[in-house]
């Protein structure tokens, strides 16, 4: 039908339509009729057809659709966005500074975020598109001021040293700190500022320095090495050669033409000379294989050592152990620091280097054979490792340093100090033990088991029990939720989820000291409290929205724990006096504030956020 009216309205559209046609059949190998029929057909003449087949072409592409979707209509001004330019723009030039555009990016202090939240909670209603155009904050960056704040993310915190005092005085520097206290941008616009419109030529390192001094701005600092690790390094007491030897066992995989057999290496290590001492190779790490790295170095060196050092795996501590030492004292390695065994631990790595892959071809007596080429192995590599100079010891080998005698003063002397520590270490060892509480111990099986955490030996498990169990359930959450979330750090395992117990334990640990703190304090009625108490009720007295963003501002604006304390219990008493619904709305308003204040670092206001739910909804 559609083809009828075509060739009795406009024949000659049809004739350049089916030129076309063809012309894309044999591009796709496809039949179709040739010029002379499609013109015999359509009674039209050749030069006619042509001319209206080049319109066609041009016409055609005009058609069709773009991809994608259509673009969207810019918002439509609303009569309050004037309003809210004026507003912002009035806040801009009262803060000079708040808002610093860069080559890259802009920037915006902290206080101009909380004036655009504030807005943005007058102006609920207000289109998000048509609000980040009155306001001129990027639609992106307003979003991420508005989204949810994160959970919380325990962090270690070290704390700042006191920097020395500049020498620079005089009016210079009073300019520097008059404009730093109406400076509303960020740091680094600010040394910009003081030397291109002030005229102070002071560097970076130096402006910093003396905002710092006079307390107006405290530098953060990276975090560095644990504190306890840089005192514990170097702090392995060793005596004289023979005093204490260090045992561990490591698996040796052998290949013997198909077959794969593993033994186990135990090795004793002299403390204080590092010099290997005696070497068992079994089957499995266990009473017997000690016993014979004992009794082979009793055989190399003529004499036991006074102590021996051992992990404490049980086949370490048997009776047939204890017989086996006689007068040698045994000591426990302290649970959860592989470096106590550091003697035995260098020197597998070592050996590991050293060592080829073992593999042989041979069809009988396989595993015999595999005993002896490990045993020789071992022989070899211990006896001219011994005796290879050491150039940390003045060019003095191992059996060298090995062959010093002590006196008998030092003997007995590094007797009752390595009986002292084995008395410690096993009076923490039955500490820990005691420690122990069932219910926690199968709450944290149920765990381990559905985390996938592997911990055979319990001691991972054991040392969490230990802690309280608000850290374990938080800690627990915490370490799910990075899972859940993909951002758990390759590797981690148990002892990662022993450290985010621990650091969530040591932080309540810190809030409710300092709670208690306020709270004998306030009984005390000291001038500095009696302040505080007076500016709350007056800043409580108020009904509307502006208490949350006053006890905001003034918990994050002191660097006080027992301020921000005092301030974060005075809003969660606010927002517990509101309605359910109410109170849920104002502390999502309060959360965002807390997140949309960058002159505190994260870690501090992750903290802040979750004191605030402590004190709003307590667990316990």
């Amino acid at each position: 039908m559609i083809a009828q009216k075509l060739l009795s309205v406009c024949p000659l559209a049809v004739t350049a339509l089916l030129i076309l046609a063809r012309a894309v059949c044999e591009s796709l190998s496809l039949p179709a009729p040739t010029i002379p029929q499609i013109l015999a057909a359509t009674k039209v003449s050749r030069s006619t057809a042509y001319e209206m087949l080049a319109v066609l072409v041009e016409l055609l592409p005009t058609l069709l659709p773009k991809r994608g979707r259509p673009p969207k209509e810019p918002p439509a001004p609303e009569p309050h966005s004037a309003t809210l330019t004026r507003t912002v723009l009035a806040y801009v030039m009262r803060h000079p500074g708040c808002v610093h555009h860069s080559d890259v990016r802009q920037h915006y202090s902290d206080g101009f975020r909380h004036r655009v939240l504030d807005l943005r909670t007058e102006h609920a209603a207000l289109d998000v598109e048509a609000f980040a155009a009155a306001v001129e904050v990027p639609l992106g960056t307003l979003k991420d001021w508005l989204r949810e704040p994160p959970p919380p993310t325990p962090v270690a915190a070290t704390e700042p040293g006191a920097p020395p005092r500049p020498q620079t005085e005089g009016p210079q520097m009073q300019s520097v700190l008059d404009a730093w206290a109406r400076w509303q941008g960020g740091f680094v616009a600010f040394c910009e500022h003081v030397g291109g419109e002030l005229r102070v030529p002071f560097g970076r390192d130096l402006i910093a320095r003396i905002l710092e001094v006079h307390g107006v701005r405290l530098r953060g600092r990276r975090q560095g090495r644990r504190p306890d690790e840089v005192a514990l390094r170097g702090a392995f007491r060793t005596y004289f050669p023979g005093a204490q030897w260090v045992g561990d066992g490591m698996q040796l995989p052998v290949t013997i033409d198909a077959s794969r057999f593993t033994f186990n290496l135990e090795l004793d290590v002299d403390a204080h000379t590092a010099a290997f001492t005696g070497a068992s190779v079994r089957l499995e790490e266990d009473a017997a294989a000690v016993i014979e790295a004992f009794a082979d170095g009793v055989a190399t060196t003529a004499q036991a050592p006074l102590a021996l050092l051992l992990d404490n795996r049980p086949s370490n501590h048997t009776p047939e152990v204890e017989r086996a030492l006689g007068d040698t004292i045994r000591i426990r390695a302290t649970v959860e620091r592989p470096q106590n065994k550091a003697h035995v631990e260098g020197a597998f790595g070592l050996f590991s280097q050293r060592l080829p892959d073992l593999v042989l071809d041979t069809r009988g007596g396989a595993q015999a054979l595999a005993a002896d080429l490990v045993r020789l192995v071992v022989k070899v590599w211990a006896r001219t490792t011994n005796h290879r100079p050491r150039a940390d010891r003045a060019g003095r080998s191992r059996v060298e340093l090995y062959s010093d005698q002590p006196s008998d003063d030092q003997i007995e002397q590094a007797r009752q100090a390595l009986r002292q520590t084995a008395e410690r270490q096993e009076l923490a060892r039955r500490t820990l033990q005691a420690r122990r509480r069932p219910v926690v111990l199968a709450l944290l099986d149920r765990h381990f088991a559905r985390l996938g955490l592997l911990a055979p030996e319990r001691h991972v498990r054991i040392a969490i029990a230990g802690y309280p169990l608000y850290a374990i359930i938080d800690g627990i959450a915490i370490f799910d939720g990075k899972r859940l979330a993909k951002t758990l750090p390759e590797g981690a395992d148990a002892r990662y989820l022993l450290g985010i117990v621990r650091n969530v334990a040591t932080e309540v640990e810190g809030e409710h000291i300092a709670l208690r703190l306020l709270q004998l304090r306030l009984e005390a009625r000291d001038q500095m409290l009696t302040s505080l108490v007076a500016a709350r009720k007056i800043v409580c007295a108020e009904t509307n929205a502006a208490v949350v963003a006053d006890c905001v501002d003034r918990a994050l604006g002191t660097q006080s724990p027992l301020e921000r304390n005092f301030w974060i219990g005075s809003l969660a008493d606010v927002l517990r006096a509101r309605d359910q619904a109410q109170r849920q709305q104002l502390f999502l308003v309060a959360t965002r504030r807390i997140e949309a204040t960058f002159a505190i670092s994260p870690r501090e206001r992750h903290a802040a956020v979750r004191q605030l739910a402590d004190r709003l909804i307590p667990l316990a």
